[in-house]
């Protein structure tokens, strides 16, 4: 039987931590889907923050928002400029 009086140690599952690139796939898809430019809707998204950007759709909203967006950005740049994925 637990006992109250132990702490429980709770892991998150890694497997459920997508990688930048698949969360921006999710999220560009949920956008197509939902009849927006992804491409614009991504940078509003990362230029303000603001998650109303990113549709609730697939849950886009909640992936995109596991990482930082200055994490987006720097592996957007780091792509763009080397044409390599790191991770």
């Amino acid at each position: 039987m637990l006992s109250l009086d132990e702490t429980i140690l709770f892991k998150l599952d890694d497997l459920n931590k997508r990688s930048i690139r698949e969360t921006l796939e999710i999220v560009y898809t949920a956008l197509e889907e939902k009849g927006y430019d992804p491409i614009n809707q991504i940078v509003g998204y990362l230029l303000s923050g603001d998650p109303a950007y990113i549709p609730r759709h697939k849950d886009a909203r909640n992936l995109i928002r596991h990482h930082e967006r200055d994490e987006i950005v720097e592996k957007l740049v780091e792509y763009y400029l080397t044409g390599k994925e790191t991770e």
